[in-house]
């Protein structure tokens, strides 16, 4: 309750009411375009744009062999004649195919008239009239050569086929030619009213001869078009007669894997209704969930191409280079020639084949792979839109412009979380358009009535932050000042904590006046690189300094402000140590700690006395650091986030430590300088004791001891060597244990 009066006192309550109230009525607006009492124009099409961004993002990529494309393509066109082939042609094709040991083969084409060219009317016309005997036996003899579409029926029966054909929803121009397959299953009458296929009211099928002699067919209507032209869902069963009819896609797979279609009714006991509607299929035991109208969205594999690809030229003339990428594989034909007029737009591009869309299917039949909309979708989307708008609502008006934005972030963040969460591991389809159209409405309502109507006086951003940040940070902090509060709050910054080693000793040899004035001479040139290093000086205890960047003025690269602070520190401290020589005072000696993390920043205490200052378990973490830098002896600790964060310098790697109230191990390293400004030989021996460790965590005590000799030639006084050297004697005499994870433990500060 605190922090929203003291926001309301900021903000202004009627301000915050009023945005607040406007951010809800957007929130109330969405809800009713997702409800369907109105449209909101342009929605849909973002949708589709999204939609179609996931499926191209989630799509496994790479070739799925299982099915085999055999298309009917320019090449084979200019070699055979135009379209449609001889039966004569199709009936090599097919004795190929089943040579060459394709389990199954499917139609993507229609065959409903006769090849002229086996007419054999004419002929016996003729041979009525004859008197000829012998010609009459010689026309028996040549029939069932001359009958090509005979010759076709004949080569299907190699193995099992799979015909096309069409259904006519229209009333109007329906009629019916050739013969229909059985239904996958049947519907009683009293199942209309809770069954919402497409109802065919004709249909185009395939000669008698021809579908006597395949093992089955299904239907290969055009998929389902969107209103911009893409192809994202396909039907799989059709009604007809009471019937329901698979499509071809369906028809293969129950053939490839030897099963029948079953339906999926919603389960009777949730059903207020005499008849549940129909709800998925399975297959194989495999659930193929449907739409009200019978389809499912294709799951598409990737660009055209996602499947193998044979020319029918080269099938039809025997020549196919490796007949073994057909065994055992469904071959599926169809037109992937641009004169055919069978290529769609989808996700992918708008030249892909109609007959890819059918082997996408089918692979996801097999592989039980289909995304679908489930029946609370418009209940998820009116919860999650709810949700958030409300939460970002009644939160942002009382937040900073840069609070608001990283919460508005964090929520965007968390909602395309979710919903990538129901789309790769549920393989639910939620909209996101909308609930990204409502922050976005939300945030920029926020953005503008602040910009409009919210400012600070100059004057009191410098009585606020005046004590805490060098004047020229305060200057900045004044063009802009409804940017920075003293209200606590979440930030990733930098902490630093300085401390002199052996202090008490150094008090004990000097008077008060010196001591005073020792302090004063060591705090002012540490404190003005802080400062020049655009830092918040929070508090000095005693000899020791903490500062932190990053607040109340962000700089992105805050992590390499305060590494380049602590150096310029001990570079100082250099220079101090010799004035200090001169006046008989003793030498000081430092460690510097520094870490990088997530910190509450903010004015911070009782109603006595506060500070702004930073509280947290990566301040905790920073004050460890400097605390065990003699432990290595080194000047300078810094953590592995620090490290990531300043990359402008190289670092030497010292430990992986367990400081004490951590239970995560923690990767320490020290700051050399710029990595610009080191020699090729600082490099090499930072490099050299990386391996050092690597040995040492491996346990292989001998070469890692064996490399920490050869460092001590060079550097014979090095703290560190000795310590890995002590270290490893230890563990020569008391193994660590196969288990032994490398992090040195430390039980005190």
């Amino acid at each position: 309750m605190a922090f929203k009066l003291s926001a309301f006192n900021h903000v202004g309550f009627k301000r915050y009411l009023a945005r607040a109230f406007l951010a809800i009525l957007t929130t109330v607006g969405v809800l009713g375009h997702v409800s369907g009492m109105y449209n909101l124009p342009y929605i849909d099409q973002i949708e589709d744009l999204l939609y179609d961004t996931r499926v191209r993002l989630s799509a496994p990529g790479g070739q799925d062999d299982r099915i085999v494309i055999i298309a009917i393509d320019e090449a084979s066109l200019q070699e055979h004649g135009h379209w449609p082939f001889t039966r004569e042609k199709f009936a090599a094709m097919m004795d190929n195919l089943f040579g060459y040991g394709a389990a199954v083969v499917g139609f993507d084409v229609l065959f409903a008239e006769r090849d002229e060219s086996a007419d054999m009317t004419l002929l016996r016309e003729l041979a009525s009239s004859e008197a000829d005997e012998l010609f009459r036996q010689r026309l028996d003899e040549l029939e069932p050569m001359i009958d090509r579409d005979r010759l076709f029926a004949d080569a299907m029966q190699g193995g099992p086929t799979i015909l096309g054909y069409y259904f006519d929803n229209q009333i109007e121009t329906a009629f019916t030619t050739g013969v229909l397959p059985y239904p996958a299953f049947d519907f009683h009458e009293s199942m209309a009213a809770s069954i919402f296929l497409p109802r065919g009211e004709g249909y185009i099928s395939n000669l008698p001869t021809l579908m006597d002699s395949a093992y089955s067919a299904g239907f290969i209507n055009n998929p389902l078009i969107d209103p911009d032209g893409v192809v994202r869902r396909t039907p799989l069963l059709h009604e007809y007669e009471l019937g329901a009819y698979e499509a071809l896609s369906l028809a293969i797979a129950s053939t490839y894997l030897n099963d029948i279609t079953l339906p999926i009714f919603v389960d009777a006991s949730s059903w207020m209704g005499d008849y549940p509607p129909l709800e998925g299929l399975e297959l194989a035991g495999r659930p193929i969930p449907i739409d009200p109208q019978g389809a499912v969205l294709v799951p598409y594999r990737g660009p055209r191409g996602s499947f193998p690809y044979i020319s029918v030229g080269d099938v039809i003339s025997g020549r196919v280079e490796d007949p073994s990428m057909l065994e055992g594989r469904i071959a599926l034909v169809g037109a992937t020639a641009p004169g055919m007029e069978d290529l769609r737009t989808t996700p992918f591009g708008s030249i892909y084949p109609g007959v890819e869309i059918h082997a996408n299917v089918i692979a996801g039949i097999l592989d039980s792979n289909f995304r679908w909309e489930p029946a609370y979708t418009v209940a998820a989307e009116m919860i999650t839109i709810a949700a958030f708008g409300l939460l970002t609502a009644l939160l942002l008006p009382v937040l900073s412009p840069l609070l608001s934005t990283f919460v508005t972030l964090l929520i965007t963040g968390l909602a395309l979380a979710f919903n990538y969460y129901m789309w790769e591991v549920e393989l639910h389809v939620l909209p996101l358009a909308m609930t990204l159209y409502t922050l976005l409405a939300i945030y920029t309502i926020n953005m503008l009535f602040g910009y409009l109507f919210e400012t600070r006086s100059r004057t009191h951003m410098d009585s606020l932050f005046g004590q805490y940040v060098p004047p020229d940070l305060v200057k900045e902090m004044s063009r802009d000042p409804e940017n920075y509060s003293l209200a606590s709050q979440k930030r990733e910054l930098s902490v630093l904590f300085t401390d002199i080693r052996s202090f008490t000793t150094i008090s004990e040899g000097l008077d008060a006046g010196d001591l005073s004035t020792l302090m004063d001479e060591y705090l002012t040139p540490m404190t003005q690189i802080v400062h020049e290093t655009h830092g918040t000086i929070d508090k000095y205890i005693g000899d020791a300094v903490m500062a932190f960047w990053g607040a109340p003025v962000f700089h992105p690269h805050h992590a390499d402000q305060a590494v380049g602070a602590g150096l310029a520190m001990l570079s100082a401290l250099d220079v101090l140590n010799e004035d200090f020589e001169k006046k008989g005072w003793p030498e000081i000696h430092i460690g510097v700690g520094v870490n990088t993390g997530v910190m509450s920043v903010g004015n911070m205490g009782s109603r006595f006395r506060k500070a702004y200052t930073v509280l947290g378990d990566a301040v905790n973490l920073g004050s460890r650091l400097e605390g065990i830098t003699k432990q290595y002896g080194v000047d300078m600790v810094v953590s592995e986030d620090t490290a990531h964060s300043a990359g402008r310098f190289h670092y030497r790697e010292l430990d992986t430590v367990r400081v004490k109230g951590k239970e995560k191990g923690v990767t320490i390293l020290e700051p050399l300088g710029l990595e610009e400004e080191l020699s090729e030989e600082e490099i090499k021996r930072a490099d050299a004791f990386s391996h050092v460790l690597y040995l040492y965590r491996e346990q292989q005590w001998d070469e890692a001891e064996q490399a920490l000799n050869t460092l001590l030639e060079d550097e014979p006084d090095c703290f560190l060597y000795k310590l890995y050297i002590d270290r490893i004697k230890h563990f020569r005499e008391n193994p660590p244990g196969e288990d032994w994870d490398g992090v040195f433990t430390f039980e005190t500060k």
